[in-house]
């Protein structure tokens, strides 16, 4: 079995396949909460259900809107609230409340660290340890993870290339 991911890879592997569903234009982001080897809830950022999704070019499509963060050009790690997305990490713990499941003392695989809002989140949700693959520039984060003590570890992005059949996508 040589070739079986270990639970760390594969959970970090999971995280970027979610990233996949992001609508993002500027990055994608995926979530996955763990507890004992089991997944409790995945997220990825985006707008809340039943908003537009942003686009580069809004004009193509009517559905979707202009990034705000964009039109303003506003760095990454600033400014946001400025936003109409949820991220990932956020809509992770949403996704367990609403079907009532606990996130306490579980584990975050995320592709990205999280920034401050969402540590913040994170840990009153009772999560006690973070993987990430990505750095984030949000010096806050770090400082209040390591008073929380809740370690941050970074692995290695996973080597997957995702090819999806968008064709035969269910409606």
């Amino acid at each position: 079995m040589e070739n079986r991911p270990n639970w760390n890879e594969y959970f970090m592997a999971m995280a970027f396949l979610v990233a996949e569903r992001s609508t993002c234009t500027r990055r994608k982001v995926g979530a996955v909460l763990v507890r004992d080897r089991r997944i409790l809830a995945t997220g990825y950022n985006g707008p809340p259900s039943g908003f537009p999704h942003c686009a580069v070019e809004p004009q193509s499509d009517p559905q979707n809107i202009q990034c705000i963060r964009s039109q303003l050009k506003i760095p990454s790690g600033e400014r946001q609230e400025l936003c109409w997305g949820i991220h990932a990490e956020q809509n992770a713990i949403i996704q367990a409340a609403l079907f009532g499941v606990s996130t306490e003392n579980s584990t975050l695989y995320c592709t990205t660290k999280p920034c401050i809002t969402c540590a913040k989140i994170l840990a009153n949700a009772g999560v006690i340890k973070i993987y990430t693959a990505e750095k984030y520039p949000d010096e806050f984060s770090d400082k209040l993870l390591k008073k929380l003590k809740i370690p941050v570890i970074y692995l290695p992005k996973p080597k997957v290339d995702w090819k999806f059949n968008i064709e035969n996508e269910p409606k």
